[in-house]
């Protein structure tokens, strides 16, 4: 990810209106667009490149290409809007997107594109750290923790200790600008036997997840659409 970074969408269409409308959408949403003719060469573009956002015009094969992005080991599975001229919903899309297709229809749902897609990325990112903490463990030791990440769902972290699914630490992190430090509980959900973890957050106290909201949302710099959100 740049310092602003963009967010990417696969196009997939044979459709020239389809594509004229949509490109241009996406253009005034600053979101980059490649544009693929079909689904079953998709899956192969989506391996080699970091996508946010799928248009998919539906057609016979664009079933197995959901099916391959549901079973991939993906670590981020895009937000998929279907183009279709069927009334019922698609199995592995978040929006449907009638045809034949407007400016204001592919309006409407680009927007709810979007939205949920700002949501993935802040819940997902993670920001790197190098902070280290006096961590207390629930029988109350005090132990030495580096810091290395943090994000919206939780942080890792490395120590000399070794560390099982399922401890609890607790401690106090002055984030890089922040006037004060703020207070996190966390548990353990996955370790390393080099002393590495990842921790989910179990409390932090509202004025205190005020700060790190404030704090992450401030590093999320994403290219700000020249249309309205």
């Amino acid at each position: 990810m740049t310092s602003e970074m963009a967010f990417e969408c696969l196009l997939i269409s044979r459709d020239p209106n389809v594509v004229c409308i949509m490109s241009k959408l996406l253009e005034n949403l600053s979101i980059t667009t490649d544009v693929c003719l079909s689904s079953s060469k998709a899956f192969e573009q989506l391996a080699d490149r970091s996508t946010d956002l799928i248009i998919v015009d539906w057609e016979d094969d664009s079933a197995d290409l959901m099916h391959k992005i549901q079973k991939s080991g993906l670590w981020h599975k895009p937000t998929v809007v279907a183009v279709s001229s069927r009334d019922f919903p698609i199995l592995g899309a978040h929006i449907l997107l009638r045809k034949p297709v407007t400016e204001v229809s592919g309006t409407v749902s680009l927007k709810a594109a979007y939205s949920k897609m700002l949501c993935d990325y802040r819940r997902h990112a993670r920001y790197a750290l190098m902070s280290s903490v006096q961590a207390t463990d629930a029988n109350h030791r005090s132990v030495n923790v580096t810091i290395t990440d943090i994000g919206d769902g939780g942080v890792g972290i490395v120590s000399k200790e070794e560390f099982s699914v399922g401890d609890v630490l607790c401690f106090r992190l002055l984030l890089p600008g922040a006037e004060r430090p703020i207070y996190l509980e966390a548990r353990v959900q996955w370790a390393r036997n080099y002393g590495a973890a990842g921790c989910e957050y179990l409390r932090i106290p509202p004025v205190d997840l005020n700060i790190l909201h404030d704090w992450l949302k401030s590093k999320a710099q994403i290219k700000k659409p020249m249309a309205d959100i």
